[in-house]
């Protein structure tokens, strides 16, 4: 089927042949390629102003990031066939990669799949759609999944804010089968409860999953503070490494009993508490008491937008700062932040404002990113987002 030809204005090319997916709408010429000339999520032949074929893609008329290149393939349908073959692709690696089947499927356009987000839990499939080109194929979708996996349930976890700016609703609802409350995974050996319909986006965080396993040779008899702790899971692995003892921090009640769940599954009840808080506050209360082997903070993105990039810098830095208070010299602080506008080299530079606010110099011992079931990206800096880096309070005096 050939599909409506959608023109880019000359010189403005350049990025789609350098391999990134994205069209923008001020990219487009409008004269030969009216946007009100296209439906939402509409599938088009993308060309140069020279008529040179450019790739596949899906338009949203109506925002601002209006194309998302699918294939570079010419008029190639978003169809069945297709998504079967992103995905048993995406599905063969992960699956040579991770032992369980536990893991995120399908990383957007790091897969080759723009708008679209799938996390494995064994039997269960959940699945973000974020683009109304993705959502005109999400019949399909479901039909390719069911086919490949037969899972027992697909949870559609739609009340991701960017649906709004695509015009779509938002909301959460089964798609196929059924989905029970909570479900169990493994990861590094240890076993999670983790909520489908109540948790966090998909409801687990695959994404620290090597950074935790990262912990292994810092938390030996160390007393550990786990700051926005969310259900434990570094605070489960601090404990299976030899933590002998760990306090986990977290603004939700619900996060925190899930917490004291995850650790008794595993053995190590005894070991955790919790403290139901905001990370802030309850950094700032903790320097009074002793302080702490290692520190691990994990907040939640601070910069959605470019623009939030100072006062989101201001937020890390002074994170960094009560966490490195309430750590002992020679302590080891993980300092992570998922703010896709956030660079290695800014979180850095937030750790080490940080530690000269706090006279207290710091080493960086080891680095860490999302998990391989992540994949960067290479043209796309956005697809890079998670940065945690490994220091050490120095042992000198001020």
């Amino acid at each position: 089927m050939k599909m409506q030809p959608l023109y880019l204005k000359k010189n403005h090319e350049k990025r789609l042949q350098a391999g990134h997916p994205w069209i923008f709408s001020n990219e487009i010429d409008v004269a030969r390629s009216p946007l009100s000339a296209f439906q939402a999520g509409e599938r088009v032949q993308v060309l140069g102003q020279d008529g040179r074929h450019l790739g596949s893609a899906y338009l949203n008329p109506k925002t601002l990031l209006a194309g998302r290149v699918y294939s570079w393939h010419k008029n190639q349908p978003l169809d069945a066939d297709f998504l079967k073959s992103r995905l048993e692709e995406a599905l063969h690696w992960r699956e040579q990669l991770i032992p369980a089947p536990y893991y995120r499927l399908v990383f957007g356009e790091g897969d080759g799949l723009p708008g679209l987000i799938i996390d494995r839990f064994g039997a269960y499939l959940v699945l973000q759609i974020t683009t109304a080109g993705m959502e005109l194929a999400k019949d399909l979708l479901i039909e390719v999944l069911v086919e490949l996996l037969q899972p027992e349930g697909i949870l559609l976890r739609n009340d991701h804010g960017y649906r709004e700016t695509e015009g779509l609703p938002t909301g959460i609802e089964t798609a196929y089968g059924n989905i029970p409350e909570t479900t169990e995974i493994i990861e590094n050996g240890l076993h999670f409860e983790v909520p489908l319909l109540q948790g966090q986006k998909t409801g687990w965080f695959y994404d620290q999953r090597q950074n935790r396993a990262r912990l292994h040779p810092y938390v030996k008899n160390a007393r550990v503070l786990d700051v926005c702790a969310y259900l434990g899971s570094f605070t489960v692995h601090a404990c299976a490494y030899g933590a002998s003892s760990v306090l986990a921090v977290d603004s939700s009640q619900f996060a925190c009993e899930q917490t004291l769940k995850n650790a008794a599954l595993n053995g190590f009840g005894d070991r955790v508490q919790t403290r139901c808080e905001d990370a802030f506050d309850a950094l700032k209360a903790l320097q009074a008491e002793a302080p702490f082997d290692v520190v691990l903070i994990d907040p939640p993105a601070f910069i959605k937008k470019k623009k939030d990039l100072p006062a989101g810098q201001r937020a890390y830095q002074k994170l960094n700062q009560l966490a490195l208070a309430c750590l002992k010299p020679g302590g080891i602080l993980f300092s992570s932040s998922c703010s896709m506008h956030l660079s290695d080299q800014d979180l850095q530079s937030v750790i080490q404002a940080a530690a000269v606010a706090q006279k207290s110099p710091v080493q960086i011992l080891d680095y860490g990113q999302q998990a391989a079931d992540h994949p960067v990206h290479p043209a796309i800096p956005e697809t890079h987002y998670l940065k945690t880096f490994v220091c050490r309070k120095m042992n000198v005096l001020s």
